[in-house]
């Protein structure tokens, strides 16, 4: 790579800059790289700086960061500045040798780089990889550069254990089998005797077995990936020689000073994994070595071990064990001696606190709750031993919840015994209580394990009523925990008697106690009264909340206090279970006078603090959530509480806005939009100067912050007067904003929102003028691109234009741009997509405004126009008539904040601002009726000639529902 002296220098000092904690160099030298990454030749000028061994190390490592962060943004072709084609040969042709000569820090950053590239090229645009691979694989004999390339190698495959499995893939697979399948035994073999040789004769020292193991485990991951898709022949051919290899490393025990680090358990785990999944996908193949198998992972969890790799093992064996127990091999356990050892041996010991439980829950309580109630992917051993009880329960019901039974009864009789010492005894019981309980009908949680009601009496509510013992704060936690999975089992009068005491652990000052009672507060106030159910209740059912605004109001200034002063603890300033809370209760409770002005301060002020470095993503939705629930309650009550709102919110609004808080920007247009619909006209100077800001082009620019825009926009539309959207063009812009949002395929919907407020709102006189360039721009979008998805949208215009204004208008309309278009766009797209329509409001939308056209429209009375009448009714028929989903009443109305997987400007839709969906047949309250009874009157007209037409162009299907419908409402068509 001939790169200039000058050049690496300067590549050097920026990358040492970049390096700096001062805040105004490092800039200077991220955008000083930021500008050369435009240029040709630069990432081959980055590779060759890492490639420099009189640089120095730090300023090669930081490069080779870089170099990698612009593979990953430049390399993919729809990259708007791609790496050059010439570039991409060269890398390709001198990454694989360059990670081989560099350090294991710079290795590891030019191997992600490598998976990087070969994830767009490989294995069409890369031929030469996989070739170099086996080659270097094959010459090379120190480990640390082997484990080299099996780690690039096991990140280049590893797409086969994600990916959808397609033709592609499986011809990928197949090269990759050609090329890498021989050779992958072979430095696996290879590498065994290696280690017996050592381990036979004690010359290898743990440093040198290290990466032996290492490279073994990395076989084992590569075999992982090349079977996940189906069981490839080689692999059948050669399965004695891995499955012996295998069984010797799961059997074989090794000196303490090499199994202390870990290593060793980590490739024992790597081969359980393997195990489990030729469990799942090859067990007929597998079902030989099932029992040796079986037999050698249970040995290794009775085993005692402390390396930092044994939970990990232990998770991944039980697993398998899991999986065998619910297979048709399960009777390898069905014993009751065997269910009694597995239970007592493997599972309980599992399932109490460790130590490195403790320090989880003091030190990281983030990690703590996401492993305990999150069900987060990252499994424990408690989980998965419960997760083998549940396996085993599958065949052996009876016998394990007996074993299970009588344990939870030890646990708790050797609490009572001694409280202080054997608290762990009872966190596990509950634990096993908790773990076991299943979902039975409407989605309450229900045990056989224990009375459920006597259990929460006699253990649950002790611990509930100790308040500030420092010492028992896991068990608080877990008999939190438990109230909130049982609390559908928990009478009311109960939970109301305990809530002063859930609402005093807000003030605990363990994370995870004062994280539990917000969470247990929070789902409390979603629970429903459930009714039984039949199969003639109605299809939707609203069940009423259980606990409402009279329950929990005489505890709302403590509570409040409590939830606001938790936001005070440490590590718990952005703590989302706690702002989740503060969000539900706001939306449950009665929030007025001096309490609303107390809240709407403390949030004013959490949210000017978050400003300041939004990193929280769950916590920032919940809190303005919560602004909006506070809004919406308040101002349902008191309408003139708008001002007190818009006088606390405008400045960190503006604030937002003015100080580029990009993050922020959608949450805040949809507070400015629930305020300006809770606005009376006329609209003060401050609204109004927002509205020109929206109404300029520019503001549209971010694709995160365009729905919330539109919903703003809505909101305009319905409280400015049409005398002052007619003035300083504006009707015009915001017909521009129509026009531009419906152009694009991912913004089309927002733009018939924005299109039908319009006609909503605005009286014909003001919108006639445009109306020809409306239907221009949505037919020539038709023409383009005509999905079902535009097509609905155009048809439900289409009625509101109808509904609003008339059938003369909405066909005239339309007729003026091309003659007689209108009958064309009827019969391709009007009809076919009716019975397309979903949504409550769009059906009795388009159905009453398609029964209208069809019995006042002269184009559609027309003689000449019967077929067309008579499939339009037909299609009226099957929108009217379709089966009917049953919507359940769901429990989280607010559904939880939306996962990014870093923090970036996304649209998240806040459910508290409420929907903006006007009914414009507020007066029709049943379609069906209104369809039956227009026909009839119709039909009356002129008896004997729509009889005939439905028999000739009606579905008989449809001809049998309309007679239905006509005997329901007792109307005739004649």
């Amino acid at each position: 790579m001939d790169v200039s002296p000058e050049i690496l220098k300067t590549l050097s000092d920026w990358f040492l800059r970049s390096l700096s904690p001062l805040a105004e160099p490092r800039r200077a030298a991220e955008s000083s790289l930021a500008d050369a990454a435009e240029q040709p030749g630069f990432s081959l000028a980055v590779l060759r700086l890492v490639s420099e061994p009189a640089a120095n190390e730090q300023i090669r490592l930081a490069a080779a960061v870089h170099f990698k962060n612009h593979l990953r943004s430049r390399w993919p072709s729809s990259s708007p500045s791609t790496i050059p084609d010439a570039e991409k040969t060269l890398i390709k042709d001198r990454i694989v040798a360059l990670m081989l000569s560099s350090s294991s820090l710079i290795r590891s950053q030019l191997s992600e780089s490598l998976s990087i590239v070969s994830s767009h090229d490989f294995p069409q645009f890369w031929p030469t990889l996989l070739p170099e691979l086996v080659s270097s694989l094959r010459s090379e004999t120190d480990y640390a550069k082997i484990n080299g390339l099996l780690g690039a190698a096991n990140s280049i495959f590893s797409k086969f254990r994600h990916s959808f499995d397609t033709s592609p893939l499986r011809l990928d697979l197949k090269y990759c089998l050609d090329g890498f399948a021989a050779p992958l035994l072979e430095i696996f073999l290879k590498t065994s005797q290696i280690i017996s040789g050592g381990i036979a004769s004690g010359s290898a020292s743990p440093d040198a077995l290290r990466p032996l193991f290492e490279s073994q485990r990395l076989c084992c991951e590569i075999f992982y990936s090349l079977n996940s898709i189906e069981l490839p022949e080689f692999f059948e051919d050669h399965m004695r020689e891995w499955m012996s290899e295998f069984l010797n490393y799961l059997t074989n025990s090794y000196p303490p000073t090499v199994e202390a680090d870990g290593t060793v358990d980590a490739l024992r785990s790597a081969i359980c994994e393997n195990l489990q999944l030729y469990m799942e996908k090859n067990e007929e193949e597998f079902k030989d070595y099932l029992k040796d198998f079986a037999a050698a992972v249970w040995n290794l969890l009775l085993t005692q071990a402390s390396s930092p790799s044994r939970d990990q093992l232990t998770i991944t064996a039980i697993r398998f064990l899991t999986t065998v127990s619910t297979s048709v091999h399960h009777s390898l356990f069905g014993s009751p001696e065997t269910l009694q050892q597995i239970c007592q041996r493997i599972v309980f010991p599992n399932i109490h606190l460790r130590d490195d439980d403790e320090e989880l829950f003091e030190m990281n309580y983030v990690e703590y709750i996401r492993r305990d109630i999150e069900g987060s992917d990252v499994d424990t051993r408690r989980r998965i031993a419960c997760e083998l009880l549940k396996g085993l329960a599958v065949n052996y019901k009876e016998q394990v919840m007996s074993f299970v039974s009588a344990q939870i009864q030890n646990m708790l009789s050797l609490y009572s015994a001694n409280q202080q010492e054997n608290w762990k005894e009872k966190d596990a019981a509950i634990y096993l209580v908790i773990s076991l309980a299943t979902k039975a009908g409407g989605g309450v949680v229900g045990t056989q394990l224990v009375d459920v009601g006597s259990f929460f009496t006699s253990f649950v509510v002790p611990e509930l009523r100790r308040q500030g013992v420092k010492e028992c704060a896991i068990l608080q936690a877990s008999t939190l925990k438990f109230f909130t999975v049982f609390r559908e089992q928990i009478p009311k009068h109960t939970t109301i008697a305990l809530l002063p005491d859930v609402i005093n652990f807000l003030r605990a000052s363990s994370n995870v106690v004062h994280s539990y009672a917000a969470n247990c507060i929070e789902k409390l106030l979603l629970v429903k009264d459930r009714p039984p159910l039949h199969a003639s209740d109605a299809k939707i059912i609203a069940l009423p909340p259980r606990y409402g605004a009279a329950d929990i109001n005489p505890y709302l200034a403590t509570l409040f206090k409590n939830l606001f002063e938790a936001l005070q603890l440490p590590d718990s300033k952005e703590n989302h279970y706690i702002m989740k809370c503060i969000m539900r209760v706001l939306g449950a409770a009665d929030v007025s006078g001096d309490v609303a002005k107390q809240c709407i301060g403390c949030l004013v002020s959490v949210l000017a603090e978050v400003c300041k470095n939004p990193i929280n993503p769950a916590f920032n939705h919940y809190l303005f959530e919560a602004i909006a629930a506070l809004i919406r309650r308040t101002c349902e009550k008191d309408p003139s509480f708008i001002s007190v709102f818009e006088a606390a919110l405008f400045p960190g609004l503006e604030k937002i806005l003015s100080e580029n808080v990009t993050e922020f920007w959608p949450y805040a247009f949809q507070i400015f939009a629930q305020l300006v619909e809770m606005s009376r006209p006329p609209l003060s100077h401050n609204y109004m100067e927002l509205f020109k800001i929206l109404l300029m082009l520019e503001t549209w620019k971010r694709s995160a912050n365009v729905p919330a825009l539109v919903r703003l926009l809505q909101a305009y539309l319905q409280k400015v007067p049409n005398s002052e959207l007619n003035n300083e063009g504006r009707l015009s812009q915001v017909l521009g904003i129509f026009k531009m949002l419906v152009s694009a395929a991912n913004t089309e919907d927002l733009g018939f929102y924005v299109l039908n407020t319009v006609v909503e709102n605005l009286d014909f006189d003001l919108i006639g003028q445009y109306i020809s360039h409306i239907w221009v721009t949505l037919f020539t979008r038709l023409q383009n691109r005509h999905t079902t998805k535009f097509v609905n949208s155009l048809v439900v215009f289409m009625s509101l234009v109808l509904i609003k204004h008339g059938p003369a208008v909405l066909v005239e309309s339309i007729n003026s741009v091309q003659a007689n278009i209108f009958l064309s766009i009827l019969l391709k797209f009007w009809i076919p997509n009716l019975k397309l329509i979903s949504g409550s409001l769009e059906v009795k939308l388009t159905s009453v405004a398609s029964t209208r056209l069809i019995c006042e429209s002269p184009t559609l009375l027309d003689v000449s126009a019967v077929e067309l009448w008579g499939t339009m009714l037909d299609s009226i028929i099957s929108l009217l008539t379709r089966p009917e989903q049953f919507v359940a009443d769901l429990e989280d109305e607010v559904g939880d904040a939306p996962e990014t997987a870093g923090y970036s400007a996304s649209f998240a839709r806040l459910y508290n601002t409420g929907k903006n969906e006007d009914d414009p047949l507020k007066e029709t309250k049943d379609p069906k009726e209104f369809v039956i009874k227009t026909l009839a009157g119709l039909s009356a007209h002129t008896p004997g000639r729509y009889p005939a037409i439905i028999e000739k162009f009606v579905d008989p299907i449809n001809q049998n529902a309309l007679s239905h419908l006509c005997a329901t409402y007792g109307c005739a068509i004649i």
